[in-house]
C-alpha cells in the first residue's frame, strides 16, 4: 500500500471516532435532559399559621323572677302564731262559743301568796263545754284545793302541757292516757277549788317541760298572744 492511501485512511478514521465522540456527546445530553427523574423538585414552605383570636361567649343574665306569694285565705290562715318555745302550730280557744275579744290578759295578774297567775281565765256560765285547745293526750285528772277538777294535757310535740282547771266536771268517758282531738269536749265550766262560789271560769294554761313525767313543773307561756286573734268554736 502507498504511503499516501495510508495517510488518507489515518485520517477518515480519526474523523470518524471525532465524529462519535461528538454525537455520544451530543444525543447523551439531550436524553438527560428528557428523563423524568432529572427534573429538579424545589420544596416551598407552607405559610406560618396565623392563631385564630379567642371570642368569648356572651351571657345574658337570667331576669330575676319574684316568687308567688299566694294570698292566705280563711282555710290556711292559722289560727294562732305559737310563742318560740312551743311547736303547736294552731290552737282553738277552750271554751265553746266565747270570742277573741272577750278575752283578758290576767297572765301577769297578782294572786295570794305572791303568786302570779301564769294563766288566763275565760269566763262563761257554768257547764259551758271545755274544748280541747289542740290534739294531744291526757296526762292526768286531778284534784287539788286550788285548781279544783283538773285536767294535764300533752300536746303532740310532747313538751307543751296544756291545763284547764276548776272545771264543774269531766266529759263522760274521757281517761288519761286517752287522746283527744282538737275541739273535742273534755270537760264543763266550774267553780270548783279557789275560783269562789259562782265564779265561774275556766283557768288555762300553757307550759314547756322538760319531762312529760314532770307534767306541773314547766316554763309558764301566755296563751293570750296565742288566743286573741283565734275564731271561736
Amino acid at each position: 500500500m502507498s504511503k499516501g492511501r495510508t495517510r488518507i485512511l489515518l485520517i477518515a478514521g480519526f474523523v470518524a471516532v471525532v465524529g462519535t465522540v461528538v454525537a455520544i456527546a451530543f444525543f447523551g445530553g439531550a436524553f438527560r435532559r428528557d428523563r423524568p427523574y432529572a427534573t429538579r423538585i424545589v420544596y416551598v414552605s407552607p405559610p406560618p399559621v396565623q392563631p385564630v383570636p379567642s371570642i368569648e361567649p356572651t351571657v345574658e343574665p337570667l331576669p330575676t323572677v319574684e316568687p308567688r306569694v299566694e294570698p292566705k285565705t280563711d282555710e290556711n290562715r292559722p289560727e294562732a302564731t305559737p310563742h318560740a318555745s312551743s311547736s303547736e302550730a294552731r290552737l282553738l280557744i277552750p271554751v265553746a262559743g266565747v270570742m277573741a275579744n272577750e278575752l283578758q290578759d290576767t297572765f301577769n295578774d297578782a294572786r295570794a301568796e305572791g303568786r302570779v297567775h301564769n294563766a288566763i281565765d275565760i269566763m262563761a256560765p257554768r257547764g259551758t263545754p271545755v274544748l280541747a285547745a289542740t290534739d294531744g293526750t291526757i296526762l292526768k285528772l286531778f284534784w287539788s284545793e286550788r285548781g279544783g277538777n283538773t285536767i294535764y294535757q300533752l300536746g303532740t310535740d310532747g313538751r307543751t302541757v296544756y291545763y284547764y282547771a276548776h272545771l264543774d266536771r269531766y266529759a263522760d268517758g274521757l281517761t288519761e292516757g286517752g287522746t283527744v282531738r282538737r275541739g273535742a269536749t273534755i270537760g264543763y265550766v266550774g267553780d270548783t277549788g279557789n275560783a269562789g262560789s259562782g265564779n265561774y271560769h275556766l283557768h288555762f294554761a300553757i307550759y314547756i317541760v322538760d319531762d312529760p313525767k314532770r307534767y306541773w313543773d314547766g316554763q309558764p307561756i301566755n296563751p293570750y298572744p296565742l288566743l286573741k286573734g283565734v275564731e271561736s268554736r
